[in-house]
Parts: C-alpha cells; sequence; structure tokens
C-alpha cells in the first residue's frame, strides 16, 4: 500500500470504532472483573479525544504508544505476540504500529533499507479498490474485487519470504464530503460494467472526495513454501523453461522451498539407449553427478546403491553427510566428484515418466545435514511439473517442427502432412545456419475436388421460434408479476409498465423481428428490473413470485434461455453425433486412396474432399479411386442422413434436413492460403468452384420457387451430361441396396449470380428403422420415418 495524495478519500486515524466495541462488550459481560477492566480503557481514552475524533499527522505516533497499546490490549493478547504476526495500521497507507513481537521481528531482519509495500498493486488499481470499498461499506453493495495482497520480506540470511496479508476493516468507517458524488444504481451498475475504465471511477469518486476515520488490523501468514511452489510450477510450465537464466531463476526458488540459502541446482540427463547421464545441451545447467565430463556411463559414475535407487527403483538418493557416504562406498566418482565441488550433502532426485528415466534433478549445499531424507519430501509436489518440463525438453527438434507448422498453417490433414514436414526442415535449416527462413506456400495441380453438405431446414426459422418462445415466456411471467402488484397495491406506474408489456408481447406473437431481442431486454433492465427490486422490497407477498422469475432467467443475459437452449443443445448435438460419424466413415474412405479431407460445422455438417496425384507421390493414381471416393460419399450421405434423424429418437424437439452433393467434372489446384490458415482454390478459373458451393444451397428449380435442396432427398449437382450418366449408375446400385427410393427427378436450375447451366439429380433417400423385419432392417419412406419419429 503506498501513501497515495491522490485517492478517493483522506484518511484519519480514530479508535472512535476500537471504543465503540469495548462499550458494546461492557455491556453484554456479566462478569464484574471484565467489566470493571473495560471500563478502565475506556475512563483512559477519555484522555486522549484527539484519537477518537481522528488525525491526520502520521509522522508523531511514537507519542502515542503507550495510548494505542492500551487500547488495543483486547485485540493484540499478550500470549499470542511471539506467535502472531500482525499489527495495527493506517488504511491505505504504510503506517504500521503496535506489532505484535515476531512482526517485530521480521521487519527488524528486513533491514532498514527494505520499503514494506504490497506486491504488484498499481495505483489505479488500488484507486478503484477503494471506491469499491466506497460502494460496499456506505453503499451497502457486495461487489467482489479484493485480490489476495502480498508481501515479500527478505530475511537476515537473504532469503526472501513470502506473506499473504488479511485486513480486518471493522474498525474504519466512511463520511461523503461535499465535494462526493451521490451514486444511483445506474452509476454503480455502470461502475461494475467498466471495471477497466479509471476515468469513469475517477468521476463519480473525485480525489479526496470521500474521508475514511479508524484502523485496520493486519495479519501476515507465510506462505513461502506454497508461492515459491507455484512459482516453480508457473515457471516449468511456461515456455522459458531451460533457458538461459531459467536455472538460476529456479535455484532462487529452491533455496526459498528449503530455506538454503547456497542453495545450488544442477541438472543431469539420461540417454536410455547407452545407460549413460549427459550434460545439458550449451552448459544450462551444472551437473554435480558428472563435473567437468560431458557424458559417462551410469555404472561408471555411481556406486552400485546409487544407481540402484536411481536409475533401476526411480527413487530418491539422499546424501546427508558426502564425507560419511564417500568412505561406506570406497570413495565413487559420485562421492569423489561431489566432495571435489564443495558439496557436503545433496538430494538427487530422478525425473521419471512411468518406468523411463529422463534426468536427476540434483540438490546440493556446502553444509553437512543441511539435505536429508525429511525435507527430501518437499519435492514431491514439482517432480511431475518437472517432468513434464524435461520430457519437453529431450524431444526439442520434433516439437519445433511441429511448431513451425503449427504457426504457419494450424493443423494439418495427415494425406498431406508431408509435404509440411519438408518445408518445416528446410525452414528449420536455413534458421539453424543463418540464412533468410520463409515458409513457401504449399500447392497441389491437377485434384479433383468433391463436396457435400447436409443441412438443417429452416434453421433460421426454428432459431427464431425459439427465442420468440422465451421472450414471451419471460414477458407473461413479467405480466402476472404486475397483476398481483395491482391486486394487492395498484399504483398508475405498475399499469404503465404492464401496458407496455402487454404492447411488445403483442408485436412479438406476431412477427419476430431483428431487434425485438434487444428491445425487450432494453425494457427488462431499464423498467423492469429497477421496478421488481422495488416491489420485492415493498410488496412482501410478490416475493416467491419474482423469485421464480429470477431463478428462470439467464444470469448471464438477462433473458430467460429456455427453448433456444434447447434449439442449440439440439443443433449442437446433431452437428457433433454426425462429425463424428462422417469422421469415422472418412477414415475408411482413406483406404480406398489417400486424400485431402476437411469437415466444418455450421447449421449442419459441409465436407471438402481433394484427390490426386500431385497429393500422394508415392501412390499410383488411377480415377477409379475417384469413382469409388464419389461412390462412397454418396453412399454415406444416405447413412448420414438416417443418422440425422435416428439420434433424433425421443428428443423435445424435431429437426429436418436436406441433403446435397457438387459434382465438379475437372480438375483444378489448390494452395494453402497462410492468412486463412486453410486450402483454397488457386486461381481465377478455379474460383468458380468456390463461387457454386456458396450458392447452390439457395439455388432454385428453372420456373419454380423451390428450392433445390428439400428433405427426405438428396441432391447432387452437375453441370455435365457426363457426370449425370455417371451418378445415375451409382443411384440405381444403392437403390438395389435400399439405401435410395425408386423416384428419380432431373431438373434444371435457375441462374444464380455467377454461376449459370446448372442443373441436379433429386433422389429420395429411404430410412431405416430400428425394427428387424425377416431378418434384415426394414426401408422405408421419409413419411413412414416421421411417423415412427412422432
Amino acid at each position: 500500500m503506498n501513501d497515495l495524495k491522490n485517492f478517493p478519500f483522506t484518511v484519519e486515524l480514530s479508535f472512535s470504532k476500537v471504543l465503540e466495541m469495548l462499550k458494546k462488550r461492557m455491556e453484554q459481560s456479566k462478569s464484574t472483573i471484565n467489566k470493571n477492566y473495560l471500563q478502565s480503557i475506556i475512563d483512559y481514552a477519555g484522555g486522549y479525544p484527539e484519537l477518537i475524533e481522528g488525525i491526520d499527522d502520521f509522522d508523531n505516533l511514537d507519542k502515542y504508544k503507550e495510548a494505542t497499546t492500551i487500547l488495543l490490549d483486547n485485540l493484540f493478547p499478550a500470549v499470542l505476540t511471539r506467535n502472531e504476526i500482525k499489527s495495527a495500521s493506517i488504511p491505505f497507507h504504510n503506517v504500521l504500529f503496535n506489532p505484535t513481537k515476531r512482526f517485530s521481528s521480521i521487519l527488524k531482519n528486513a533491514g532498514p533499507d527494505f520499503k514494506f509495500e504490497l506486491r504488484n498493486l498499481d495505483e489505479e488499481s488500488l484507486y478503484i479498490m477503494g471506491c469499491v470499498i466506497i460502494l460496499n461499506t456506505y453503499y451497502d453493495y457486495d461487489i467482489d474485487f479484493i485480490k489476495p495482497m502480498y508481501y515479500d520480506i527478505p530475511e537476515k540470511n537473504g532469503i526472501w519470504r513470502s506473506y499473504r496479508a488479511t485486513m480486518n476493516a471493522d474498525f474504519i468507517y466512511l463520511e461523503p464530503t461535499e465535494n462526493a458524488v451521490e451514486i444511483t444504481q445506474e452509476i454503480a451498475e455502470e461502475l461494475i460494467d467498466s471495471v477497466d475504465d479509471f476515468e469513469m471511477w475517477e468521476k463519480y469518486f473525485p480525489p479526496k472526495s470521500w474521508k475514511m476515520k479508524g484502523i485496520a488490523i493486519m495479519s501476515l501468514t507465510d506462505v513461502t513454501i506454497d508461492d515459491s511452489i507455484s512459482d516453480l510450477k508457473s515457471t516449468l510450465l511456461s515456455d522459458k523453461s531451460f533457458k538461459e537464466g531459467s536455472v538460476k531463476h529456479f535455484t532462487e526458488i529452491f533455496q526459498s522451498i528449503f530455506n538454503i540459502p547456497n542453495l545450488r541446482v544442477g541438472f543431469t540427463e539420461f540417454n536410455s539407449e547407452n545407460d549413460s547421464f549427459v550434460k545439458m545441451d550449451d552448459n544450462l545447467a551444472e551437473s554435480f553427478i558428472l563435473n567437468d565430463e560431458i557424458n559417462s556411463k551410469c555404472n561408471n559414475c555411481m556406486c552400485q546403491n546409487s544407481y540402484n535407487a536411481l536409475v533401476r527403483d526411480k527413487r530418491y538418493f539422499v546424501i546427508p553427510d558426502t564425507e560419511k557416504y564417500a568412505e561406506k562406498s570406497d570413495h565413487s566418482l559420485l562421492a569423489e566428484n561431489l566432495l571435489s565441488q564443495n558439496i557436503q550433502s545433496c538430494i538427487l532426485a530422478p525425473i521419471a515418466k512411468g518406468n523411463k528415466l529422463l534426468g536427476i534433478l540434483e540438490l546440493a549445499s556446502g553444509e553437512r545435514n543441511k539435505l536429508h531424507s525429511l525435507n527430501a519430501t518437499k519435492l514431491d509436489e514439482v517432480m511431475p511439473f518437472l517432468v513434464s518440463t524435461l520430457e519437453r525438453k529431450r524431444f526439442d527438434l520434433e516439437n519445433r517442427i511441429k511448431a513451425v507448422i503449427q504457426s504457419e498453417c494450424t493443423s494439418i490433414h495427415p494425406s498431406v502432412l508431408w509435404v509440411f514436414e519438408e518445408e518445416a526442415k528446410r525452414f528449420i535449416a536455413n534458421q539453424d545456419n543463418g540464412k533468410f527462413a520463409s515458409f513457401k506456400d504449399i500447392s497441389f495441380e491437377d485434384v479433383y475436388p468433391l463436396y457435400g453438405q447436409i443441412d438443417i431446414v429452416g434453421s433460421s426459422d426454428e432459431r427464431n421460434k425459439s427465442i420468440q418462445k422465451d421472450i414471451l415466456i419471460q414477458l407473461n411471467m413479467v405480466d402476472s408479476i404486475l397483476n398481483l402488484a395491482l391486486e394487492v397495491a395498484p399504483m398508475p406506474i405498475y399499469e404503465q409498465v404492464k401496458f407496455r408489456i402487454e404492447e411488445f408481447t403483442l408485436n412479438i406473437e406476431k412477427t419476430l423481428n431483428a431487434s425485438a431481442e434487444n428491445e425487450v431486454f432494453s425494457l427488462l433492465q431499464s423498467e423492469v428490473n429497477p421496478l421488481l427490486n422495488h416491489l420485492t422490497t415493498n410488496i412482501p407477498e410478490l416475493k416467491e413470485a419474482i423469485n421464480n422469475y429470477k431463478e428462470a432467467i439467464n444470469t448471464e443475459t438477462g433473458l430467460i434461455y429456455r427453448n433456444r437452449k434447447n434449439y442449440d443443445d439440439t443443433v449442437q448435438l446433431i452437428n457433433q453425433n454426425m462429425a463424428t460419424f462422417l469422421d469415422r466413415r472418412q477414415q475408411e474412405a482413406q483406404l480406398i486412396f489417400p486424400h485431402y479431407f476437411e469437415r466444418y460445422k455450421t447449421d449442419g455438417v459441409d465436407h471438402n474432399i481433394y484427390i490426386g496425384a500431385s497429393m500422394t507421390p508415392n501412390n499410383k493414381f488411377n480415377k477409379v479411386y475417384l469413382y469409388n471416393l464419389r461412390l462412397w460419399q454418396l453412399c454415406t450421405m444416405c447413412e448420414m442422413e438416417n443418422n440425422f434423424y435416428h439420434k433424433q429418437e425421443g428428443a423435445e424437439l424435431q429437426l429436418d434436413a436436406a441433403s446435397l452433393i457438387l459434382v465438379f467434372s475437372t480438375t483444378l489446384s489448390i494452395r494453402y492460403r497462410m492468412d486463412e490458415k486453410k486450402f483454397d482454390v488457386d486461381g481465377t478459373y478455379n474460383a468458380r468452384y468456390e463461387i457454386i458451393k456458396k450458392r447452390i444451397d439457395k439455388a432454385l428449380v428453372k420456373g419454380t420457387d423451390e428450392r433445390v435442396t428439400q428433405k427426405g432427398q438428396i441432391a447432387i449437382i452437375y453441370s455435365q451430361d457426363s457426370d449425370a450418366e455417371e451418378y445415375t449408375r451409382y443411384i440405381k446400385y444403392l437403390q438395389r441396396k435400399q439405401y435410395l427410393g425408386p423416384q428419380i427427378e432431373y431438373v434444371e436450375l435457375e441462374d444464380v449470380q455467377g454461376v449459370v447451366g446448372l442443373k441436379a439429380i433429386r433422389v429420395e433417400v429411404l430410412y431405416t428403422s430400428k425394427l428387424p423385419r425377416k431378418g434384415a432392417e426394414e426401408t422405408i419412406t421419409y413419411e413412414d420415418l416421421m411417423e415412427i419419429l412422432d
């Protein structure tokens, strides 16, 4: 806490609240001895009226030392003074008085130059904290803004210890000055929503516009070990682990954990291929095991006991007295190495994942018995994080390759990963050799595209219906509350708001326009919610109804989210099921011939496939694989239609699907777009394919207002008659397999912007019930399926 001149309130030291507490305790006390004792303190306080009224001169508090000690005697029991870390303080100032003996000792050991300040708290955050205290204390708000407060204090030996502070503010109170701004509910809500807008907080709480009087009681708890372990975990989990300077940071952390100022930290890696210990690359850390050696066979540099413990059993090997260990081990190389480095006690901790040893953490001290089997247990909590860090370092090159690919290209389908890995290796090689490194464009020539989609029919209408239902439910609940209010205590304002609610209800029942949700939200926030707060306080009969209303609304949006949630959950579940089904089927399709595949979820599931010789240089491509993949796609779309409806059995909300397949008869080129992190067609001519994809689902059958995609059917869009002949063969085959119905329809499509001359084949899907008939699944039409689902 800083001595801030620019703050929302001025602070005065006052014991008036302490005196009130003493008087209350005296009145409640049944002990004559206790009453006399408390009365004597109260009488004593009468001799220091300035301490009761308040003083703002904090430089001469020493003259009140005896008085403050007596007044605070109840709060600072003498029996606990060597145990508790506690002191009285002036709020928001670095002024401490009447500290316990333990607190005084801690501050004395910190040295004369130590400045007692909070860790990581900037002045703006502190200012806003002061404003929140005013809102909570004076205006009875319950805003949680207080962050954990920590102080870092050094010991005589130079080790820093961490303390968590708690503040007892029972003995302070606030008073507005003539410059204070009256805070209304609207202002308070505006402030809560603008925690980062310091100027707004300063506007409503001008500097020194309030007055704070009283004292605060500060208590500290030593959390050095917990804080150091947390710091170590954060460091190990960060990308900076095992970088230049990180070992020094680790050393400082371990010194705090073990409270040993001369503690040294080392790391030794383990090579499982030849059972040897190896120094870390670039001498990032010392190796006390190896000393000056770069690497050594484990059996050569260790005695049998240490080898068995570390390498075979993966358990700590502790040496509390190195000289005694040297005698017992017949002066093994490990013992001699430790002694030559003036290591008198040490802990060697294996860093292992399962049964796989990755390396050794070494903690060493120049004093005997400073490190032993008891304090070695402090490592138990951090060892898993060391395992993750060393394993990450072990596979550094592989991770670098993947990191380059991820940063330049995001996730890549396995079928084309090879070309990205080759480019990533070239990229890294140029980096390591000091050459200019850039990730070249990835492109594939002469590939055949396949596109398909299964879409939810009328998704926008269904979504709007669910929103409309939720809004009407909420408006009706408010209307019911207002009817009760008018019965119990009629007022014109209730009738006015009720009229507004009914007006909105009538409009929304007719149609839900794009702005209706925002308009309703604005009405609820500005008129309804303040009124409900008023009714809760003034008409107890409405409390239950209002509580039921508040429980029904979503706390984040302020609106009922019941039917919309049902719709969103249904769509999400359907999409996830279809995506999972398609992913599983696509793995089988890769066995036909390796190809690029991507799918994405909207109000349905779309997928792109590219296949061609340029994508698989090690496999000879033939158009037979393309035909197989097209047949697989049509078959899979039929199965996805079935999956779509089967997953809805028993669901409250029933949705319909419409599917299409786009046939593109010529090859095209695709290029990986670094800015969009995905493959896209390359060149102006090929762009026609993307235009068609974006517009065909809304295309109309020529001469009608009917969309080409219809529920219960698959629409196959094409432009060449040869494509129609090919897919007619597939359709006949799937009709015999009872995937498709007998009705086939050939239609022409109306021209859409940029796309002319398209045609379509529409064929009905046969849906399978789950009721077997004569040992085989029954195939049924869409209408029959709807009857079963209903």
